[in-house]
């Protein structure tokens, strides 16, 4: 692990706080008028999934974390893990389902990112796509004149995941969604 200063501070960086993996949400210098400047945080927590907002003189170091995406296929769940197979060595890893971040969205086949730390080859997360294309299961038909605005009706994808599509969305039809908020992007082209 290597010290860093506030000064290299950036989103996405793993910070190790006593002895809890953290990452950088946002992060802001400030510089008052009067007193030392600082730089305000929010924190993550990568293992326990905490929010935390933690403030740092300027100039003050801390530990960083070397981290390492890889693109792994997910292949099935077996009880309380998923398991995952990297495409060039087809090594296949188990991954905790406390580990496994929005996972009504993932579906057997999918290329998704695990995040691993570098130094001991363990995986602390796994996660699908951000933006990927689904197949719409099971939604009511939109009926013509239901508003005058345009609405929404909720829609069951391929993967489980249940997400509000405007009324013209029928089933069978492929959809884009944005896996990190569980919204309707728009329709697959």
């Amino acid at each position: 692990m290597a010290k860093i200063s506030t000064s290299d501070f950036r989103n996405g960086l793993v910070l190790n706080l006593d002895g809890e993996l953290y990452s950088i949400t946002e992060f802001q210098h400030v510089k008052p008028g009067k007193g030392p400047a600082f730089v305000r945080t929010k924190l993550r927590g990568i293992v326990n999934g905490k929010n935390i907002d933690k403030t740092w003189r300027s100039g003050e170091n801390t530990e960083a974390v070397r981290v390492e995406n890889r693109d792994y296929q997910f292949l099935y769940q077996d009880g309380p893990l998923f398991y995952f197979m990297n495409n060039d060595t087809y090594e296949q890893i188990p991954v905790n389902a406390t580990q496994v971040e929005r996972k009504d969205f993932l579906i057997e086949g999918q290329v998704c990112n695990v995040l691993f730390n570098a130094d001991d080859e363990q995986v602390l997360y796994a996660e699908p796509p951000d933006h990927l294309v689904l197949t719409v299961s099971q939604t009511d038909p939109g009926v013509k004149g239901d508003t005058a605005q345009g609405g929404s009706k909720p829609a069951t994808l391929e993967s489980g995941a249940v997400v509000n599509v405007p009324l013209f969305i029928n089933e069978g039809e492929e959809i884009k969604v944005d896996t990190r908020t569980g919204t309707y992007l728009e329709r697959a082209k």
